[in-house]
């Protein structure tokens, strides 16, 4: 039975839960959009429509405090994490009132009480940063792990091979999370890499790897969960490939000239919420009523942080350089 057809395997208020946050980040992406060509949000802008499964399946199968690691598409990861949404839509409107005071923007969400580090926006920036946590929390004798979020383009960077050979040489407790998009920004996978089976480079490191299909929210939590399991049991690092596409261009400054129309209208076929949505009906846990009124709710929750963000506060001039420098004498 395909996926689109099959049912649940969840209680209804957990499978509710998982449309509700895949709502919330899509709307939170169309408006942040919207935003940006009214010229309130600035710098670069990357959106995550199309590839909601994915952070809302994973997240939702880890602990709460395990640590998080993303890259510069972040920002249903760090809302799925716990970061308000007020902090994240402040953040990108540079304001003080911003999980990164301002300083930080769309690819710099950061939120070190939820155990969410970043937002990174160098490509593959975060994997080495992720096997460093993964390290000390072996070192402070813990059981937490480490869920590192990346693209397949980073896959292409030396510092990735460095810390699949790291991590699985000492067997830390790190759960690689590959978001294929198949775009590395406009490079298709197969134009830039040998090599595009990306769980045989993964083994090629003894890390034990799985493709997933980053379509379907219920794989992408089933595979999680399973995949998390296996790392908080001490036995090193597994990777996981999540078979996925983004509907829109890689940032807001793309002409998104290197990929045919048919092909993303093909995708969308494929949507992740509808058809998730879908099989809420078909097993009888939700109805349309319902899910407009969960769409309502989602774009509600959005507004609410847009007036927030409006309301902030733009960081003082005089304070241009602080934290730029550490002051003389200090630690």
């Amino acid at each position: 039975m395909s996926p689109e057809m099959s049912s649940v395997p969840y209680p209804a208020e957990f499978a509710v839960t998982l449309l509700r946050d895949m709502l919330r980040i899509r709307r939170l992406e169309e408006r942040a959009a919207e935003l940006y060509g009214e010229g309130k949000i600035r710098g670069f802008l990357h959106l995550y429509i199309g590839e909601e499964a994915v952070a809302t399946g994973a997240l939702h199968a880890l602990e709460a405090d395990d640590a998080v690691v993303a890259t510069y598409r972040e920002h249903g990861h760090a809302l799925l994490r716990g970061t308000p949404m007020n902090a994240i839509m402040a953040e990108m409107y540079g304001r003080l009132e911003g999980c990164s005071h301002g300083r930080g923007g769309s690819m710099h969400l950061f939120d070190a009480a939820r155990r969410f580090f970043g937002g990174n926006a160098i490509v593959g920036g975060g994997i080495p940063l992720a096997v460093g946590l993964a390290l000390a929390e072996r070192m402070q004798g813990g059981k937490r792990i480490t869920a590192c979020f990346f693209g397949e383009g980073a896959l292409a960077e030396g510092a990735a091979a460095e810390s699949l050979n790291l991590a699985a040489l000492w067997q830390l407790p790190v759960l690689f999370c590959c978001e294929n998009n198949y775009y590395a920004m406009g490079t298709a996978l197969a134009r830039s890499q040998a090599q595009t089976d990306l769980c045989a480079k993964a083994e090629a490191f003894k890390v034990p790897a799985r493709a997933v299909d980053g379509m379907d929210v219920v794989a992408v939590q089933q595979a999680t969960r399973l995949a998390a399991k296996q790392v908080r049991a001490g036995h090193g690092p597994v990777f996981l490939e999540y078979q996925t596409y983004r509907f829109r261009a890689h940032s807001m400054f793309d002409p998104e000239l290197y990929r045919d129309k048919a092909e993303v209208e093909a995708w969308k076929q494929r949507d992740p919420i509808r058809g998730y949505s879908a099989r809420l009906i078909a097993d009888g846990m939700l109805d349309a009523a319902d899910v407009a009124a969960l769409e309502a709710e989602a774009a509600a929750e959005v507004e609410a942080a847009v007036a927030f963000a409006e309301a902030g506060t733009l960081e003082p001039v005089e304070d241009l350089a602080r934290d730029v420098y550490t002051p003389e004498g200090g630690a």
